[in-house]
């Protein structure tokens, strides 16, 4: 008999064809020429860790915002440790030290999405405060500061703890440019980001149980970008999610507990040449893709989201479906 995937693999393999991830036009956060070639990942799995679907889930990409994940996981095993305070005010910058050298880099408050951290420059936040940014509108800024504060080998000790393998890494913050011309940079696989997130969704004793997990599965809920893995799940599903996006890179983890289901985690990583609004949706249709082949039995007339339009697996495929690069 054949997988219910099958469609979907075949239909992932015609869109990383047709795609050409050449000559991105950000080149301070795009993929540097130690990355791969054009990739559509997704892993789906219990929350032991289990897979339940892999199609190319172990192919590395440049991480983009998915590394935020694992940065506030590692902020929170370090509060219930003592070691640091959710209330401490951190003081705001905009200018950092390169990994490499200690070069001083600035973020472009234009290039951000955190009008709020972005007004305290000169002030402070607290480190509750920069977490909830860093997950919930994806600061950049609010990143970089927690990097500061939480270090990088804690980042790491986490991508341990819970398995990930080497092709996950996370090395310096966002747009330390010197640190990534040296090959210092954060890449991730849709595996170990479902590892990641089925850790959460399990509440991993050796990251610290429901006292360190606990807190960020409710701010993952609490996330704003929803256009991609939960955009493409029945309306109202729960879901604690984690996308990332740059051009020509477009990610997203979500855990998912659906009513009257056992939970699970879909980790979806795409590196292929689409914009922002199309590869949301691309992202999108390969979770409603995913859905319908373990729920045979939905209808599948019947819409799932409002953006959603079909056949959202093949739009790589089409010509003319580049749009402008952001």
């Amino acid at each position: 008999m054949p997988s219910p995937f099958s469609d979907l693999d075949s239909r992932l393999d015609r869109a990383v064809s047709a795609s050409d991830p050449s000559d991105p036009s950000d080149p301070s956060e795009a993929t540097n020429p130690s990355d791969p070639d054009a990739a559509v990942s997704v892993w789906l799995g219990d929350l032991d860790g289990r897979p339940r679907y892999e199609h190319d889930a172990f192919a590395p990409h440049y991480a983009a915002s998915t590394m935020k994940l694992p940065l506030v996981i590692a902020a929170f095993r370090r509060v219930v440790r003592g070691e640091l305070d959710l209330d401490a005010p951190v003081e705001v910058t905009g200018t950092f030290a390169s990994v490499l050298d200690g070069s001083p880099f600035d973020l472009d408050e234009a290039e951000d999405q955190d009008p709020q951290t972005w007004a305290a420059l000169g002030g402070t936040r607290t480190l509750g405060e920069l977490a909830e940014q860093a997950i919930t509108h994806s600061s950049n800024i609010a990143t970089n500061l927690l990097v500061d504060v939480v270090g990088l080998d804690e980042v790491a000790e986490v991508l341990r703890i819970v398995g990930c393998s080497p092709a996950t890494v996370v090395g310096r913050g966002i747009e330390d440019a010197v640190a990534r011309r040296a090959g210092i940079t954060n890449t991730v696989t849709a595996a170990d980001l479902g590892l990641v997130m089925a850790a959460v969704g399990r509440r991993e004793p050796a990251l610290g149980g429901d006292e360190v997990l606990a807190p960020v599965e409710e701010m993952l809920a609490r996330q704003e970008h929803v256009d991609q893995v939960p955009a493409g799940l029945p309306p109202g599903t729960p879901t604690a999610s984690k996308s990332g996006w740059i051009p020509g890179v477009s990610h997203d983890v979500a855990l998912v507990r659906p009513v009257g289901e056992e939970p699970f985690v879909i980790a979806v990583c795409t590196t292929i040449d689409l914009d922002e609004t199309e590869a949301a949706v691309f992202v999108a249709g390969i979770a409603r893709d995913v859905w319908r082949a373990e729920h045979p039995t939905d209808d599948p007339t019947e819409p799932m989201t409002g953006p959603v339009t079909e056949p959202l697996t093949d739009l790589a495929a089409q010509p003319g479906s580049e749009g402008e690069r952001a």
